[in-house]
C-alpha cells in the first residue's frame, strides 16, 4: 500500500525536516521519499489546507473497562475514539473487572487489540486488584507488555507500600503513574474548594488534597532515587512542587489534562455533572498556573483522563454522579485552543520517551507512525466514537481537525 501525503508542514524537531513543507511517500509502513514534490501513483492521497505531520500521538491513561465493564467503554470503541482524536498510542488504565494486576490480563488485552491501526498498552496496577493492600506482580506484567504501574483513579494511599513499590520498579527501570491525590481529604468533596464551592453551596475539595499527597510522594521518590510521573496535575502549588523536584534532579514527569487548561471551576455554575472530574477543575489561577507549567516545560505531557461513563452514572444528582469526561476525540482541540499550535506537537508525543515506547522521526527509512492534522479550520464533535457520549462540548465547533493517522501499516482518516 502507497500513501502519498502532499504539502504538508513536519512538526517533528527530531526531523531534518522540521518545519518544512513537504510531500511524503510511504510504501508497507515505511516513509520511503520526502521531497518538495513527490509524482506518484499512490493508493491513497492526502492533502489538506494548513496539513501538518508530527510522530504519532500517545495518550496516557485512557478508561477502557473492557472486560467487566463494556457498557462504558469497549477496546474495540476506545481504538475507535483514540483514532478520531489522532492518537496511535494508547496506554489504558487498569480498572477493569478483574483488574489489570496479572500477567495474563497484560496479555489478553494485547492480544485484544492486536491489528489496530492504534497500539495499546496496558498499565498494570501497582497493587492487587487495585485494592491499596499487597503490590501486584509488577515484574511478571512488565515482561508481558505493561509499559507502566499505576491503581489508577485510586491512587495509591498507604506510604509504605508505595514506597515499596518504588523500590521495586527500580529492578526493571519501571515507572510508576500517581494521581495526585489523598482520599481523606477529597473524601465527600464534590468540586473545587473555594469561593465558587461555597457560592453553590456544594462541599469543597482543598487544593491540600493534592499537595499532600504530591509531597509524600516527591519525599518516597527523593529517598529511592526511583522514577515517578504525576497525571492530572490541577493545582499551581503542584506545579510549583514538580518544578522545584525537576531542578533538583529528580525522576519526576507530569501531565495534565485538556479539561483542566481550558476549564475553571465556574463551568459547574449549571450544576452539570458533565464536570464531574477527579481531579477536580480548579480555580482560574489554577489554570493560569497549568499554562505556564505547559509554556515553560514543567509539564511534560497530554494524559487525556478519558473516563467514559455510562448515561446512568451520569444522568442524577450531582452529587451521586460518577466522575470522569469521555474526552479522548477532541483532547487535541482542546488544548489547540489553551496553548496554541507551536507546543501541540511536543506536548502529545513526549510520552513517549517518558513510556519508553521508541521514537519513529519522520525521516526517510523510518517506520510510518505520525498524526495527521490542521490547527486551522474547525470540527464540531457530534457523533462520538467512543461508546459513551459524557462530553460537555457535544456540539460545541472547536479549532482545528485531526485528518487522520498512520500506524501498524494501515490508515486511518476521519471524515471531512
Amino acid at each position: 500500500m502507497q500513501v502519498l501525503i502532499q504539502q504538508a508542514k513536519i512538526t517533528d524537531t527530531r526531523s531534518g525536516f522540521h518545519n518544512q513543507i513537504v510531500d511524503i511517500l510511504i510504501e508497507d509502513g515505511i516513509i520511503k521519499d520526502i521531497a518538495p514534490s513527490i509524482n506518484a501513483n499512490a493508493d491513497t492521497v492526502v492533502k489538506a489546507d494548513g496539513l501538518c505531520v508530527s510522530t504519532g500521538w500517545t495518550d496516557i491513561l485512557a478508561d477502557y473497562r473492557e472486560p467487566g465493564f463494556e457498557h462504558k467503554e469497549t477496546i474495540a470503541s476506545g481504538l475507535r475514539a483514540a483514532a478520531a482524536g489522532g492518537y496511535t498510542h494508547v496506554l489504558t488504565a487498569p480498572s477493569t473487572n478483574p483488574a489489570v494486576s496479572t500477567k495474563s490480563i497484560v496479555q489478553s488485552l494485547v492480544q485484544k487489540a492486536a491489528g489496530n491501526v492504534v497500539s495499546l498498552h496496558p498499565l498494570g496496577a501497582i497493587t492487587q486488584d487495585i485494592e491499596g493492600k499487597n503490590l501486584a506482580e509488577m515484574l511478571d506484567m512488565h515482561a508481558h507488555g505493561a509499559v507502566a504501574f499505576t491503581d489508577g483513579w485510586k491512587p495509591v494511599q498507604n506510604a509504605q507500600l508505595m514506597l515499596k513499590a518504588l523500590e521495586y520498579i527500580k529492578s526493571f527501570n519501571g515507572t510508576l503513574v500517581q494521581i495526585p491525590v489523598d482520599s481523606a481529604l477529597a473524601a465527600g468533596g464534590l468540586m473545587h474548594e473555594g469561593p465558587e464551592s461555597v457560592r453553590l453551596g456544594m462541599a469543597g475539595i482543598p487544593s491540600l488534597s493534592e499537595t499532600i499527597l504530591l509531597y509524600r510522594d516527591i519525599e518516597l521518590l527523593r529517598y529511592t532515587g526511583s522514577r515517578l510521573h504525576v497525571t492530572g496535575i490541577s493545582t499551581a502549588e503542584g506545579v510549583e512542587m514538580i518544578r522545584n523536584a525537576k531542578k533538583e534532579g529528580l525522576n519526576i514527569t507530569c501531565s495534565v489534562t485538556p479539561y483542566h487548561l481550558v476549564l475553571n471551576d465556574t463551568a459547574l455554575g449549571g450544576y452539570s455533572s458533565m464536570y464531574k472530574v477527579m481531579p477536580p477543575i480548579r480555580s482560574e489561577a489554577d489554570r493560569q498556573a497549568l499554562l505556564a507549567g505547559v509554556a515553560d516545560g514543567t509539564i511534560d505531557c497530554i494524559a487525556s483522563h478519558h473516563r467514559p461513563q455510562e448515561w446512568d452514572a451520569k444522568t442524577k444528582e450531582y452529587e451521586y454522579a460518577a466522575d470522569g469526561m469521555n474526552i479522548q476525540e477532541i483532547a487535541y482541540n482542546l488544548v489547540l485552543q489553551s496553548v496554541g499550535a507551536e507546543r501541540v506537537a511536543t506536548l502529545f508525543t513526549t510520552a513517549r520517551d517518558i513510556f519508553g515506547l521508541g521514537n519513529t522521526n519522520i525521516e526517510k527509512g523510518a517506520v510510518a507512525d505520525i498524526t495527521l492534522y490542521t490547527a486551522s479550520g474547525s470540527q464540531q464533535l457530534d457523533k462520538m466514537q467512543s461508546a459513551s457520549a459524557n462530553n460537555p462540548f457535544i456540539g460545541t465547533v472547536l479549532q482545528g481537525k485531526v485528518v487522520g493517522i498512520i500506524n501498524n501499516k494501515q490508515i486511518h482518516l476521519n471524515q471531512s
